[in-house]
């Protein structure tokens, strides 16, 4: 699913998710990849931001990178992949007690049974994680 680098992109993404799980009658995963989904394009929408636009096209609007949201399975896994533009591999944080951010790649780490990052040659990168399908999380 190709989207905008723009936060309504992640309603956008966990509505997808939900679509998809049903489509593929693996209803019983959705509430924890649609969390995974969440947190992933989350990142991406904030790594990826708005392209920044020539001085000299001062009335011209703001471009909007893509982010990119991938879904598959195979025998036991669902792979969840998304791409986007920037070139900075996520780094997972220990959020302090009273912080508002922080815990998602935690979540991530958590909930999936691997996750990890590749960064593109041509430029973006692919975060990603792959859950076990049939065991609780």
């Amino acid at each position: 699913m190709l989207m905008a680098a723009l936060p309504s992109s992640v309603a956008q993404a966990r509505m997808y998710t939900r679509w998809v799980l049903d489509a593929w009658q693996m209803s019983e995963l959705a509430d924890t990849v649609e969390l995974l989904v969440s947190e992933l394009v989350t990142n991406a929408v904030k790594a990826t931001g708005p392209k920044k636009k020539p001085a000299h096209e001062r009335f011209v609007f703001d471009t909007v990178n893509p982010v990119y949201l991938g879904l598959s399975v195979s025998a036991d896994t669902l792979l969840i992949e998304v791409r986007d533009a920037s070139v900075t591999p996520p780094l997972r944080r220990v959020a302090a007690e009273n912080d508002e951010t922080g815990r998602g790649l935690m979540l991530v780490q958590t909930l999936s049974k691997e996750w990890g990052c590749e960064v593109l040659e041509g430029g973006g990168k692919i975060v990603w994680c792959k859950c076990l399908i049939g065991e609780e999380f």
